[in-house]
C-alpha cells in the first residue's frame, strides 16, 4: 500500500516544517506550494489525496485556490481542509461553501487535524 499524500499549501515555512514532520510521522508523504500561484500545478504533478490549504496566501488567497480546485476536472474531487488565522466568523462558512472539507483556525490541535485527515481520507474509500 503506498503512502497517502498530503499537499500542504501555507507561507509560513516553520508551520510547513511543524507540519510536515507530524504528518510524515503518521505515515503520510508531504508535498508543498508556499504561493496561491504554485498551487494547481503542484496539484497537477503530485496528484495528492489531500490538500490542507492556508487562505491569506501571496498571488491568489485560498478562496481563489480553492474555486480553481473544484473548476479544474483533474483536481475537483481532491478533499480539501482549510487551515487558517483569519477569524472563524465567516471564512469558515465560506470555506465550506466553496467546497471545503473542514475549516480550523490556527493554532490548530494536531491530534484534532489529524482526526480530520484521517477521517476525510477514510471516506474517500
Amino acid at each position: 500500500m503506498s503512502l497517502k499524500k498530503i499537499l500542504i499549501v501555507e507561507d509560513d515555512k516553520d508551520l510547513i516544517l511543524g507540519m510536515s514532520i507530524r504528518l510524515k510521522s503518521n505515515g503520510y508523504s508531504v508535498v508543498t506550494a508556499m504561493d496561491g500561484l504554485s498551487v494547481i500545478s503542484t496539484a497537477r504533478k503530485e496528484t495528492p489525496d489531500l490538500i490542507l490549504l492556508d487562505i491569506g496566501l501571496p498571488a491568489g488567497d485560498g478562496f481563489v485556490v480553492l474555486e480553481r480546485l473544484r473548476t479544474n476536472t483533474m483536481l475537483m474531487s481532491i478533499p480539501v481542509i482549510v487551515i487558517s488565522a483569519r477569524d472563524k466568523n465567516g471564512n469558515s462558512e465560506r470555506s465550506l461553501k466553496a467546497g471545503a472539507r473542514a475549516y480550523f483556525q490556527k493554532p490548530v490541535d494536531n491530534e484534532t487535524l489529524l482526526t480530520a485527515i484521517r477521517t476525510t481520507l477514510d471516506e474517500l474509500q
